[in-house]
């Protein structure tokens, strides 16, 4: 793994030299701009419109624009000196429950391992917080953004993942369109609450795949061996009005796919309930005795 960056960890008076590494990796497929004529890659020049020539990185720099044109400049030199020595300090501020965190505040993990002679104060760390239930809230910088971020255990590794600031979540009453009132027939909810259970299975993350990402394998290396490619048209998609009926066919296709023990649904008494306009209910799993030998 690639080094991010390099620092401490900082809670009180204690400092645990790290280093970080990214959790995840992009496997986004990359597709680059092509001159069609020629299939030459086509070149992003950094241009300036008003002197009319190419731009050096050496002539570059940063700048704010506090109105339509106009900008305050920012040397290298100013940037680092504001972001000081917090840029090298994982400074722990609080610890917190991390079910008292909501998920959208998470943005990107890292991994986190001790550096020179650190061992002892990670281990210290990653032990306290095992037994303590907590997860450590901490501010860094990186890249010269300031973020916050929330210092947890994973397996026998300290893990850091970056999330927003509050005044960065956009609230939820901006969203338009939203139901003032929350109202739902009856059996409708049964029937979907039924449809939940159906499906409800424990997480196992590597029965999900990138099914777009596969297909595109597989067009390129087509492409690459110069076989003819063929684009399957898409079945119409039926739109289902009546929502009970959508709720029944989904659990009739759910029913399909083996389920697991105890989770089945009696299809006699769903058609009977079906009929009679009520609700199917599951099935007990049936347990067998076994007889006794008399010896």
């Amino acid at each position: 793994m690639h080094t991010v960056w390099k620092g401490a960890i900082s809670f009180g008076l204690v400092h645990v030299p790290v280093k970080m590494f990214s959790a995840t990796e992009d496997k986004d497929i990359s597709l680059r701009m092509l001159h069609r004529p020629c299939g030459s890659p086509i070149a992003y020049v950094r241009r300036c419109p008003n002197c009319d020539v190419n731009a050096e990185w050496d002539d570059i720099v940063k700048g704010y624009e506090y109105d339509k044109g106009r900008f305050v400049l920012f040397e290298k030199d100013e940037l680092e000196q504001l972001a000081g020595e917090k840029s090298k300090t994982i400074q722990i501020l609080d610890f917190v429950d991390l079910k008292e965190i909501d998920p959208i505040y998470f943005q990107k993990t890292y991994y986190l391992s001790p550096d020179q002679a650190g061992g002892n104060a990670y281990n210290l760390l990653m032990q306290a917080m095992l037994e303590s239930g907590r997860i450590g809230i901490a501010k860094i910088s990186i890249r010269s953004k300031s973020s916050l971020a929330a210092i947890r255990v994973i397996g026998n590794c300290l893990a850091m993942e970056t999330i927003f600031y509050p005044d960065e979540i956009r609230s939820i009453a901006q969203v338009p369109g939203l139901p003032e009132a929350v109202n739902v027939n009856d059996k409708e909810l049964t029937m979907a609450k039924l449809l939940i259970e159906q499906l409800s299975t424990p997480f196992e993350p590597g029965k999900y795949t990138d099914d777009y990402r596969e297909s595109m394998m597989d067009m390129i290396n087509s492409k690459i061996a110069g076989e003819e490619i063929r684009v399957s048209p898409q079945q119409e998609q039926t739109n289902v009005i009546d929502l009970m009926s959508a709720l029944q066919a989904s659990l009739e296709a759910a029913r399909a796919v083996p389920a697991p023990a105890g989770a089945a649904i009696d299809t006699g008494a769903a058609e009977k309930a079906k009929a009679e306009g009520k609700t199917p209910k599951p099935r007990k799993p049936r347990t067998t005795k076994k007889k006794e030998t008399v010896s």
